[in-house]
Parts: structure tokens; sequence; C-alpha cells
């Protein structure tokens, strides 16, 4: 059994504005950085990119008994709710970010993903590098972009 971990985090300097993504994803001691970058977003669309992206560089075809673990701040058990309920919440209200959200129940339906809820901006070694690339990357996006309309 293989276990890889993705660890998503997305950034944006000002939000909307640039944004930039990030996903580490850690397998038995070796790891692979993604990174990419989007002229204008949101850090919450910049997150579930990196998940989307991450979810894609994993999924290759895998034996049965690997797992896909998320480990990142969002949290996925409204996911399947939503998808029954037309992408509307519990209260009636449209999901935002449904575009995304769709592509991450795409791509994850391939594997069996186990989400690892992490607090966000706490301690955690791998969430903190990835946070500090999406940072990194969107700071590069926003210089080449250039500051926002007053």
């Amino acid at each position: 059994m293989v276990e890889v971990t993705i660890t998503p985090d997305g950034s944006c300097i000002v939000n909307p504005g640039p944004g930039a993504w990030a996903c580490i994803l850690g397998n038995s001691g070796r790891e692979k950085q993604l990174v990419g970058s989007h002229p204008e977003s949101t850090s919450n669309r910049m997150e579930l990119t990196a998940a989307i992206e991450g979810l894609r560089a994993s999924a290759m075809p895998r034996p049965p008994g690997d797992r896909l673990v998320i480990r990142q701040e969002r949290n996925y058990e409204y996911l399947p709710k939503w998808c029954s309920n037309g992408w509307r919440k519990s209260n009636g209200d449209a999901v935002l970010n449904q575009d995304p959200w769709e592509q991450v129940d795409q791509v994850s339906q391939k594997h069996e993903i186990h989400s690892a809820w992490t607090a966000g901006h706490a301690y955690h070694a791998i969430q903190s590098r990835t946070h500090d690339l999406a940072l990194h990357a969107a700071r590069e996006r926003a210089a080449v972009v250039g500051p926002p309309c007053e």
C-alpha cells in the first residue's frame, strides 16, 4: 500500500486579484512541488485549484489499497451533499466557487480520498512550506500584473 499526501494552499495579494496556488505531494519521504498562478482570482479559488492540480498529478492508475490524503484547511465533508442537492447549500444558497468544486469532485472520484483537516495557519511544517510557495508565487504574479486599479 502506498499513501500519497497532497498538501495544497492558495494565496492572493489582493482578494480578488493576482493569485497563486501551490501543492506539495509526499510519498515515502519523496516530495514533488507544484506551483501556478492566475492574473485575477481569489484565495479560495486558488486553494481549490491547488487541490485539483494535486489530485490530477496523483491520478495515475493506482493499485487497490493505495490512499490519497488531502491535508488542508478546506473541509470536504459537504461536497457529496452539495452534489446531490444540485450545488445548493442546506439553506438553499448556491455553493460559492461551484466550478472548481465540480472539478475537485470529478478528479477525486477516480480514487478513495481521505481528508485530513488542518486548522488554517496552524503550524504544520509541510502546510507552512506550501503556504510560503503560494505566497511567493502570488507576489511574483502581482509584480507582473501590477497594482490593483484604484
